[in-house]
């Protein structure tokens, strides 16, 4: 679809949608009225808190779930693009024109899958991601727990991202495969 035409029918949804989670997330919440949000999103504060800033972009399929006690902040002209999903358990601070490509995934959290019982007792180990200003991150990238990725940044295609990303670099993954035992505790 067209840019124009998508801005005919985003930006008055996206005024709905953020006046709706206002309303519903009063203390929770803060973000423009004025945005381009696709019909086919999904914001989620579970008891959570969620600052999105100006000029913000959500296109279709993408969702943002902020859970219990988690900060999620998206900065100024930031683009969540479609099927993008920022999973939030703890804190994501994602800077200023910062542009997710489609597929895009962000998640502070892993199932902690040593505890005695695996994943079925839904454990998780958190730690906070943080994406600098200025930071282009490619299609079918994911992000993991404890990511610090610098300003003006290009994350490669299909990347997956755990640890420091220093600013002013190109990030692209080198494909291996690894298998290794699972160890449980307890």
């Amino acid at each position: 679809m067209n840019k124009y035409a998508r801005g005919f029918v985003a930006v008055p949804f996206g005024a709905i949608k953020m006046m709706w989670t206002k309303l519903y997330h009063i203390n929770s919440f803060s973000g423009p009225i004025i945005c381009q949000i696709s019909p086919f999103t999904e914001i989620t504060i579970d008891r959570g808190n969620l600052s999105i800033g100006k000029r913000f972009k959500m296109r279709d399929g993408a969702k943002i779930r902020v859970r219990k006690g988690a900060v999620c902040e998206i900065g100024d002209n930031s683009s969540v693009s479609s099927n993008n999903i920022i999973a939030c358990r703890e804190k994501i601070k994602i800077g200023n024109n910062v542009q997710l490509s489609p597929n895009v995934q962000i998640y502070d959290h892993d199932h902690d899958f040593r505890v005695k019982s695996g994943i079925s007792e839904g454990m998780y180990k958190t730690a906070p991601v943080e994406i600098g200003n200025n930071v282009w991150i490619g299609a079918n990238t994911i992000i993991l727990r404890g990511t610090k990725i610098g300003d003006n940044c290009v994350i490669g295609a299909g990347s997956i991202v755990k640890g420091n990303v220093l600013s002013n670099s190109v990030f692209l993954q080198k494909k291996e495969n690894m298998v290794k035992e699972i160890e449980r505790i307890g």
